[in-house]
């Protein structure tokens, strides 16, 4: 059966107090360099027997979003609070929670997204969008979250939903005011500042399709055993994983094209893991994060164990960096100077550019959400029994990869997005395949 949602209602939802004194709150550089583009995910859960109707469960998560929200419109370089509020739209579909997770179709999840209708962009009103989608009979209910990405990334999008969640519980005994921390770290634009459009920021290589692949825990024990080498004897679960997947997709790429092209690989590190508490709380809001890189030649074979330990170097350098110029820093000192960390970690991704935005490389994006809490996310119904990010449904022309972990914490999803054209011969690499299972099942 199709899933054939219907949209039952769209509405604006205000915040319940007024916006602060200080109507403008400033974004950095790195904040409006991403692109104006929602981060969005999809949290599924399952309804328990004799629960709330969809009518109530709706005036409910209304009422604690309002409470949650901070009021905000983009505005040139900055973020102006006022009042105008978010979208929330709700849908309906008599397919039961278990039958669509059961024969999950990948491509269906873009019906989860709530439309953007003229007059909207993630680039000035509404940053953020919720669609609540109700299944049939009763079984479940599906809360679809998107934030612009120039007000937050993966980690500011889990801090908000875990703050909306415990208010429609009421186990949020006060709701915190976001803090959008990005000019700690990266300074502010200059007035004159223009957020780059997609086609500046990638060279666009056709229609993408994205599918999702599981690995389970043994096979990634495996995985890490192949990519182990004297430099790295232990591989992260991400650094194994990762390097596989970039091999295989840049393969493919290669059988695809006349001529072979070089292969560039970068992922986001979340700069809250890296930073003491005291400059950049946890719950900070923005795109605080940065970068690493791997390049390749196109003659290049991608062995597994040398990407992992160029991987592990590399990254190791950053953390290095990132740590001698938090050396002035300590608990009565929460001021990171701009001209130091972030101008040093803005060259190192201006580096990046001046490599990428020549003719002839492939670049693949490559974000991890592993290890972070999306799974206890609970609105009072219980955590999600599946969590689909559903941003992939926007990059229909960007090549991706993101990481994310299985309800169990042991398994690990990959949603990889890749050129059509290269996706069939991706989907029949041996070595893939003996690693990773295409889209089984979600069984509740």
């Amino acid at each position: 059966m199709e899933l054939k949602l219907e949209v039952t209602g769209r509405e604006v939802i205000k915040p319940s107090s007024p916006a602060p004194h200080h109507d403008r709150l400033q974004l950095s550089l790195f904040d409006l360099s991403c692109p104006a583009i929602y981060v969005a995910t999809t949290f599924f859960f399952k309804s328990i027997t004799g629960s709330e109707s969809p009518e109530f469960i709706s005036r409910r998560l209304k009422t604690s979003l309002s409470e949650t929200l901070s009021p905000g419109h983009l505005e040139g370089i900055s973020l102006s609070c006022n009042d105008e509020g978010v979208i929330f739209t709700e849908a309906r579909t008599v397919l039961l929670l278990s039958d669509f997770l059961r024969n999950l179709d990948t491509d269906s999840l873009a019906e989860f997204l709530p439309e953007v209708e003229q007059g909207e962009s993630a680039g000035t009103w509404p940053l953020l969008r919720v669609m609540v989608s109700f299944f049939g009979s009763g079984s479940g209910v599906a809360v679809t979250v998107g934030i612009s990405h120039q007000i937050c990334d993966a980690a500011s999008l889990l801090n908000f939903v875990r703050a909306w969640a415990d208010t429609a519980k009421g186990t949020a005994t006060s709701v915190p005011v976001p803090q959008f921390a990005g000019t700690t770290i990266y300074p502010p634009p200059y007035s004159s500042y223009q957020s780059p459009s997609l086609d500046d920021l990638y060279e666009l290589r056709g229609k993408c399709v994205t599918k999702r692949l599981v690995f389970k825990s043994s096979k990634i024990a495996e995985l890490k055993l192949k990519a182990a080498s004297e430099s790295v004897p232990v591989p992260t679960r991400v650094e194994a994983i990762m390097s596989l997947i970039w091999r295989c997709a840049a393969k493919a790429s290669r059988s695809n094209s006349l001529s072979p092209k070089s292969t560039l690989m970068t992922q986001a590190m979340d700069l809250r893991l890296r930073i003491p508490t005291n400059v950049l709380p946890e719950n900070a809001m923005g795109n605080l994060q940065s970068a690493f890189f791997l390049k390749r030649e196109a003659e290049s074979e991608l062995e597994i164990g040398e990407i992992v330990a160029e991987f592990r170097k590399i990254k190791e350098g950053v953390n290095e960096m990132i740590k001698e110029n938090l050396q002035g820093c300590n608990n009565n000192d929460t001021t990171i100077t701009t001209t130091t960390l972030g101008q040093n970690l803005l060259t190192a991704m201006g580096s990046f550019m001046s490599e990428y935005l020549r003719p002839g490389i492939d670049l693949y994006t490559m974000s991890s959400w592993c290890r972070k809490p999306f799974y206890e996310v609970d609105f009072g119904w219980g955590n999600p029994v599946w969590i689909g990010p559903a941003s992939h449904n926007i990059y229909d022309n960007i090549v991706f990869v993101v990481l994310m972990d299985s309800k169990d914490g042991e398994d690990v999803e990959a949603w990889v997005g890749i050129p059509k054209q290269d996706m069939a011969t991706f989907l029949c690499d041996e070595e893939l395949l003996s690693y990773a299972i295409i889209n089984p099942p979600v069984l509740i």
